[in-house]
């Protein structure tokens, strides 16, 4: 028999429809467009306006998407997984109110948090699960509404994050495609330099801590660029070294889309050449853990079955990591 691995069979996706352009920000914060492009890459990120509405509201719409396109009953799916930094809800998991409004009946859910590695290690996840054998449709979605915890007044964040959802759909495959390999690392090093102070056990949200502002993302943006450089290259070389692929042999490179110098440094390291490499970030911004599933879905049409592709990403805490994966279907 076949050594079974967890394919990705599907994707889907949702962006919001407001647009905050960098022309924009530059009538909020002392800023320019040539400043912001040159230093991150990003032009403009979509940005969740509708009033009372969190992540699931994007998590559904990705979700549904997926099922039309797939033409999915949602009652096969058997486990909901919403990997986000940004929850409806503390306490109450958003993956379990998405999982009901899609008509997700028979599936379990829970929320998956590791900043913007979130959806890299929710594949490891939902992997593990598919090839255990106990399941066969697990549906990952990586959803942030990010504008809902950035000072707009602080020009060291506001022009990074954007809000948007993605999703992709894992089932088993006997094939030899899917899920290959992965290197997932953490360091607690990093709490100090990407976080939001107020709002956890900690430091309880109070009249002080909103004065304060402590319920937006901090980020020592110079020591978040310099680990970030070096671990995302160097999980990325490693993953091809542990699988022997060369630069020839790897097809597309799916990269957490942080910033455009961090990208760009990770495929140097790799020899890969631009045209390799998945890029959106000038049109959303750092979506934390929809930028994955966003690349997949905006270069669906160009994967083709049997593609190698080498995910990267970084995030708050530390967190980073690489896998290694077949593309499953042609478009």
């Amino acid at each position: 028999m076949s050594k079974l691995t967890a394919a990705i069979t599907a994707v889907g996706a949702y962006v919001p429809d407001f647009v905050l352009t960098n022309k924009i920000l530059e009538t909020m914060v002392e800023t320019n467009d040539e400043w912001i492009t040159s230093r991150t890459g990003i032009k403009e990120r979509r940005i969740l306006k509708e009033e009372g509405q969190g992540t699931s509201y994007m998590a559904i719409r990705a979700a549904k998407d997926l099922i039309r396109k797939r033409n999915l009953d949602p009652k096969e799916i058997d486990l909901v997984l919403v990997a986000t930094a940004t929850p409806d809800l503390m306490v109450a998991a958003t993956a379990a109110y998405t999982a009901s409004e899609i008509g997700a009946t028979n599936a379990f859910s829970y929320d998956l948090q590791a900043a913007c590695s979130s959806f890299l290690y929710g594949m490891s996840t939902a992997a593990s699960y598919i090839e255990s054998g106990r399941y066969k449709k697990i549906l990952l979605i990586g959803a942030d509404k990010m504008s809902s915890i950035i000072d707009y007044t602080d020009r060291t964040t506001c022009i990074i994050f954007g809000d948007g959802a993605g999703a992709v759909l894992f089932e088993p495959n006997t094939e030899g495609l899917g899920l290959q390999d992965e290197f997932l690392r953490s360091d607690g090093i990093g709490r100090e330099f990407l976080k939001m102070d107020a709002g956890g056990s900690m430091l309880p949200a109070s009249e002080e801590t909103v004065r304060n502002k402590q319920h937006y993302v901090y980020q020592d943006g110079k020591s978040v660029f310099k680990f970030a450089v070096s671990n995302m290259a160097d999980v990325s070389a490693k993953i091809m070294e542990r699988n022997g692929l060369t630069h020839e042999d790897v097809h597309w490179l799916v990269p957490h889309q942080a910033n455009k110098r961090i990208i760009d440094a990770t495929a140097k390291r790799m020899g890969l050449d631009a045209e390799k490499v998945m890029i959106n970030i000038h049109k959303y911004g750092n979506t934390t853990s929809a930028t994955l599933p966003l690349l997949l879905h905006d270069y669906e049409q160009q994967l083709k079955k049997g593609d190698n592709l080498v995910f990267a990403a970084f995030g708050g805490g530390f967190t980073w990591g690489s896998i290694y994966l077949k593309w499953a279907y042609n478009p």
